[in-house]
């Protein structure tokens, strides 16, 4: 078996893994936002004791993989996704990146506080299509204040190629 053929069989593992484990889709309310840190809510959820997050269903992406400061999303492009040219719609690499740096920023947050995006920059270095395969989005935090967080993203192939980039600038706020 091919490096690549390993990669990908891994990857393929862990998202049966954390499939497994996610709730159905829904909404946390906000006493259990509340209940713990950010890390802690979204531990929550991906072990299935709160329910999966919306859009990730709607989008066909998980959460993979995280650690305060680092999040990974895992999603498979498909034709469900494509744009009238016949390749993933840039809306579907922004709501995967913003997905990944706003979590990335959620796990640094103390209890009692929330984020909201103010801005995403996106750069889309190549097309993906169904045949691209899965991909991960990776959020990591560059600098997290009592007002304002800051956090970069990147998809990349099982391969580890490159096909966007994004920064964001978050609102960090108390929860009411």
């Amino acid at each position: 078996m091919s490096s690549r053929e390993e990669a990908l069989k891994q990857w393929q593992t862990r998202e049966a893994e954390v499939r497994a484990k996610l709730a159905g889709p829904g909404v946390a309310s906000m006493e259990e936002l509340k209940a713990g840190t950010g890390m802690d809510f979204l531990q929550r959820i991906w072990n299935g004791e709160l329910p999966s997050v919306p859009i990730c269903e709607t989008m066909d992406f998980i959460p993979i993989e995280g650690e305060p400061g680092r999040i990974v999303f895992q999603g498979m492009p498909g034709k469900q996704h494509y744009n009238p040219l016949g390749s993933v719609h840039g809306g579907y690499f922004c709501t995967l990146l913003d997905s990944a740096v706003g979590c990335a920023v959620h796990s640094v947050l103390p209890q009692g506080m929330g984020y909201t995006t103010l801005e995403l920059k996106v750069n889309l270095i190549r097309a993906l299509t169904a045949a691209t395969g899965p991909v991960r989005a990776e959020g990591k935090v560059i600098q997290v204040g009592n007002r304002v967080g800051i956090a970069e993203g990147r998809i990349v192939d099982v391969d580890g190629k490159l096909y966007a980039h994004a920064t964001t600038t978050c609102l960090v706020f108390p929860l009411p």
